[in-house]
């Protein structure tokens, strides 16, 4: 599509959006009175209008039924993590049966680690991105700790070339067979949260497999923002949060994959809890832990409903609006954005864009570095009512999200982002 660079053309965008509808579902923030130009929801999404209707049919449940709501409750709560798993098995390219909503993320990230980060004297390495998230690198570090590694002698740290922000491919498929005999896990983002990079899934499961390592993904900027096909790449397993791209609200549900065919593998070492144990015999309370098949079987507690509530509001939109239909608006409306960013200037005096050009290699997100006065544009911005996000030292990130962003939203920010320059 040829772009145009003006409030007509991007109304007439809007005008054609087939995804248009979900926007008014949403509660947009105000700043100054007037609506916000929300562009973070790769941090925090927005409230879907239903989540305060699905979590007052829980309390409502809870005031009629007390207990008896786990049974007798309009979606009784001994099922509750079964409602969310076709629309989250649709998100991420899965079967239900290796889907569950569960804890938070790195929760979750440290019990797919106790089954799938096995070292042993030979083989024990974690390769991963350098910068990955803190909560990512806290976890690696602790858990190589654990089994008595230390990080420095256990942990591979892949940077970019010299001069670029961005990694290869090539780069991250030749370390993974440089280093492979060491290999125990490959572990990457799905979507880099600072730069916006969206890694190759499938090659990098198929490079780990090849050496015999583990293949997992943290999902946290990638789950609800690109389409994904775990179960066909054959990934080992998964984490996502739900309070980004999810919209499940401020410490929201995550969720787990475990490839089907971990299904049935039994003697996997687990941290066991009840709510993973076998579903016929668990109110016997007998000893011995017998887990459910599938992802169900790495489930702790029983669900916090109130959380999953909101969690269901969020998926019952994805479902009507189908990730492959969010995901072609999101590559127009993203590269809309690039395209007025670059029609700013074409020196890259003031800034440049980090996140890669072609879509296949990013989301949403297009992070700005900022090459000087990138705190007060930041600032100014944040002033004239754009909520986006500053990452330390110097990049202005910012997602426009298909359900709920507009493309007169992004032609807005590009014109109040160009003023805030020659202030």
């Amino acid at each position: 599509m040829k772009f145009e660079n003006s409030i007509q053309f991007a109304r007439k965008l809007d005008q054609a959006d087939p995804l248009k509808k979900f926007r008014s579902q949403f509660l947009i923030p105000k700043v100054n009175g007037k609506p916000s130009i929300y562009f973070t929801g790769n941090s925090l999404g927005l409230q879907p209008k239903t989540a305060a209707k699905f979590i007052k049919e829980e309390l409502d449940d809870w005031a009629t039924f007390g207990v008896e709501g786990h049974v007798h409750g309009r979606k009784p709560w001994l099922y509750y993590h079964k409602f969310t798993k076709k629309a989250l098995a649709e998100v991420v390219g899965a079967k239900p049966i290796e889907v569950v909503a569960m804890n938070q993320l790195t929760v979750n990230l440290h019990l797919m680690m106790v089954s799938f980060y096995r070292p042993t004297k030979t083989r024990f390495k974690i390769l991963t991105e350098a910068g990955a998230f803190p909560s990512d690198q806290y976890a690696f570090e602790s858990q190589l700790k654990f089994h008595g590694i230390k990080p420095g002698k256990g942990l591979i740290e892949l940077r970019p070339r010299k001069g670029e922000h961005t990694f290869r491919t090539e780069d991250i498929l030749l370390a993974i067979q440089q280093h492979g005999k060491e290999l125990a896990l490959v572990i990457f983002g799905g979507v880099q949260y600072y730069t916006g990079q969206s890694f190759n899934i499938k090659k990098i499961t198929e490079a780990a497999h090849k050496v015999g390592a583990v293949a997992g993904f943290d999902l946290a900027h990638a789950a609800g923002n690109v389409e994904l096909s775990l179960h066909k790449h054959n990934v080992d397993f998964a984490v996502w949060c739900g309070y980004k791209y999810l919209n499940s609200g401020p410490g929201g549900m995550s969720g787990v994959f475990i490839h089907e065919r971990h299904a049935r593998n039994f003697s996997l070492p687990r941290f066991a809890g009840w709510w993973g144990h076998n579903e016929g015999e668990r109110f016997q309370m007998k000893k011995g832990f017998k887990p459910m098949e599938g992802a169900d079987g790495w489930q702790l507690s029983n669900v916090p409903i109130f959380q999953s509530a909101a969690h269901l509001a969020s998926l019952e939109i994805f479902q009507q609006a189908g990730i492959k239909n969010l995901r072609a608006k999101s590559v127009l409306l993203t590269s809309y954005l690039e395209f007025l960013l670059n029609e700013i200037e074409s020196s890259a005096k003031h800034f440049t864009i980090i996140t890669p050009h072609h879509p296949d290699e990013r989301g949403c997100q297009l992070s700005i570095l900022m090459k000087q006065n990138g705190r007060k544009v930041f600032e100014y911005i944040t002033k004239t009512g754009v909520i986006a996000d500053w990452r330390e030292p110097d990049v202005i990130r910012i997602a426009p999200v298909p359900l709920y962003n507009s493309f007169e939203d992004v032609f807005a920010f590009v014109q109040i982002f160009k003023e805030s320059l020659s202030r």
